[in-house]
Formats: structure tokens, sequence, C-alpha cells
């Protein structure tokens, strides 16, 4: 019985997630520790660890911050009161927004100031839905998936557009999306797509390798909405199983009996080396041949937030 990996590209890190942490990473060089970070810079447990160890503190809110103390704003966004309280203590403010996310919160400001009733489809508690949701939240109505059309109700059936949370499964949004068009006929699309170029990337190769995988491995944490959208696409295209999991030391070998294929990805906020060491777990009990599969390349990248930059600018001379 040959044992191989079907090893998913891209995977791994996002544009908007390599910023957020850099973003962390050069504050501490710059300003020094410690370094306040509002909420978790990103959703992975190994990456919140490291920075930690480096003299990141992570809170929950601008007022665990001490006055006149430098914070930074995680990739998932914040609502505009978040800014304001941070100006309130004085605080030293680095917005790491992914820029996609921000696209989301202009498009709910514009849509606003329209008075559309603005449908947003996202998980209820996400931080990323509580800061979109704080652009306009008078014309904001969540949509927590397909179960949630029915309980719509809107002003002008002639007025509405939907929105998305940007880390959501793209068949499931699709789906919620043509259940709203059966209700409101008259419902519009956002400008462009809200569900992140990342997102659908890695969920489109999942797609492509599950059919052929006997178990899929998915290298995420489980409040990461990206990555516990891959493992659910993983079953829903074939995968005989899947499951998420932050080491390589979570593998149970129990999974792999009787496994001939297995399939790997890792979540849009997970370092590369996390996957070194799964692959290397994998080699141990016999899965020692490795065929990435690839469906394309990605080349995005985002500046730092302009705050930091300004300050690393002046710290330079340059």
């Amino acid at each position: 019985m040959t044992k191989r990996v079907l090893l998913a590209k891209p995977r791994g890190y996002c544009a908007g997630v390599d910023r957020a942490v850099q973003t962390v990473e050069e504050a501490l060089k710059l300003y020094g520790a410690p370094i306040y970070v509002r909420k978790q810079i990103v959703h992975n447990k190994h990456v919140v660890a490291t920075l930690e160890a480096r003299g990141a503190i992570f809170v929950e809110e601008n007022d665990e911050v001490p006055e006149g103390a430098t914070v930074i704003f995680s990739a998932h966004g914040v609502a505009p009161e978040v800014y304001e309280q941070a100006r309130e203590r004085g605080l030293r403010a680095i917005d790491a927004t992914c820029p996609l996310v921000t696209k989301v919160h202009q498009e709910a400001r514009r849509f606003a100031a329209e008075d559309y009733d603005i449908l947003l489809i996202g998980h209820e508690g996400h931080e990323e839905v509580i800061g979109t949701s704080g652009e306009a939240p008078a014309n904001i109505h969540l949509v927590d998936g397909p179960e949630g059309v029915d309980s719509v109700t809107v002003r002008d059936p002639a007025k509405v557009v939907w929105l998305s949370q940007t880390t959501l499964s793209v068949d499931e949004t699709m789906e919620t999306v043509t259940r709203l068009k059966e209700r409101l006929p008259l419902l519009q699309s956002p400008p462009s797509d809200d569900i992140c170029y990342a997102t659908q990337n890695r969920q489109h190769v999942i797609k492509e390798i599950a059919p052929s995988c006997d178990v899929v491995l998915v290298v995420g944490s489980r409040n990461s909405s990206n990555s516990v959208r891959l493992r659910e696409v993983a079953v829903d295209a074939g995968a005989r199983a899947a499951y998420l999991i932050d080491y390589a030391s979570e593998i149970d070998p129990e999974w792999l009996t009787g496994a001939e294929t297995v399939g790997l990805s890792s979540g849009a906020s997970v370092p590369e080396d996390l996957v070194v060491e799964v692959l290397a777990a994998l080699a141990e009990r016999g899965f020692a041949d490795v065929e990435e599969v690839a469906t394309v390349n990605e080349r995005l990248t985002f500046s730092l937030p302009r705050e930091l930059k300004r300050d690393m600018k002046a710290a330079t001379g340059n």
C-alpha cells in the first residue's frame, strides 16, 4: 500500500494575516515591549503565544490598556466606537485591520448613507461581524447562514443589499444569497465579492484534493472561521473524514488507520512551520510521499499600517 500526502497550495498565511503579524513584530521593535493588542491579532493559538513571548499583551478592550500606551487593533476590524475609546484614553492606536475587511466596512457605510437595509451574512459573535455591524447598527441585520433567512425583515424590499463576512464558506454563502433572493427578488449584491481571495483559494484547492483523500487534516485553531470552514468543505467535497488540529501532536493515530491518502492544508492565519511539523509527523507514520497540488499562485501583499510606517520612517530619518 502506497501512503501519500496531497499538500494543498495555496495554504497558510494570507496577505492580511502576514501584514497584521508583521505589524505587531515591527511595533515591538520600534516602540519596545509591552505592546498591547486588542483581541487576538489573528485567530491562531501558536501565533498569539509566540507574540506574547516577545512582549505583546493581548486584551479584550481598550480600558485594559494603560493610558498613553500603544494598542494595535486586530486583523478582524473594529467598530468606530473603539477608535473613539482609544482617542479618549490617549492611546497610540495602530490599525492592523485587513484591507479586505476595511472594504466591507466602507461598503456598509456607503449603503447606510443611502439608507439601505444591509443584510450581513456572517456568524453571530465573530469579531469581524461585530466590527462591521458597528459601522451602521441601525441599518445592518445579521443573517447567520441559510437557516437565518426566514426571520429577515426589511423596510423596503426595493432598497436592500447583502454583504458578508470575509471568511465564510463560498458555497454556504451563495446558498444563503439564493434563498434571500427568493424572498427579496430586488436584493442587490455588493460591488465586488466580499469573501476574501485567500478564503476562496484555500477552499478551491481543498475541493480539488478531497475526493481523493481518505483523511484531510486542516491546521488551524477552532476560533478561526476560515480554518473551520476548510474542514467542513473537505467533508462536503468527498473526504472520508477531516480534522482540525493546532499542532502535529494532536493527530490521533486512529484517524490514519487504513488510510492511503491524507490531504493537508492550513488556514489563512497559520504559519508554515506548523505544516512542516505535521508533514514530519505523517512521514514517521509512513506517509513520506508528498505531492503538492497547486491551483493558483498568490502574489498579493499589503503595506504596513500608515501610522506604523510613519513612525518607522521618523525613527530612521528616511
